[in-house]
């Protein structure tokens, strides 16, 4: 049996609102190239960019870096009310790691002890209750 095998390269997805070779420039581009790209797409289409990249699981914090170069409207425009919850979660500033409390040994390395708790550890074997059992 044998499979036919696309010779053409991707399809282009129907519901993405610019051209494969756009699309590709945005996924490819790094932190400098992407704003550059991002101002030569109309607002609305950029907003429509946003929200379908936001929407594929594997896309969507880039969906969301496209957001941040997109008026609120737009996005509302393109997307309705999940446009402005978009805009929202790329707004979002990143949250801060809480300060570590400062204690009379802040900044002092901690010690380390591989002896275990002070003193040997004392086994009991049955002690004094079972000298008159029979273990037979």
């Amino acid at each position: 049996m044998t499979q036919a095998h696309p010779t053409s390269g991707a399809e282009p997805d129907v519901a993405c609102p610019v051209s494969l070779e756009v699309l590709g420039a945005v996924y490819r581009a790094d932190e400098y190239d992407l704003p550059e790209i991002l101002e030569r797409i109309p607002p609305l289409k950029r907003a429509q960019l946003a929200a379908y990249l936001y929407g594929k699981s594997h896309m969507h914090q880039l969906g969301l870096k496209v957001a941040r170069a997109c008026e609120r409207d737009d996005l509302v425009r393109a997307a309705g009310e999940i446009g402005g919850v978009i805009h929202g979660q790329a707004h979002l500033k990143p949250s801060r790691p809480e300060p570590v409390a400062a204690g009379p040994a802040a900044g002092a390395p901690k010690k380390v002890s591989l002896g275990g708790a002070s003193g040997p550890k004392k086994i009991s074997l049955g002690g004094s209750a079972a000298k008159g059992r029979s273990f037979d």
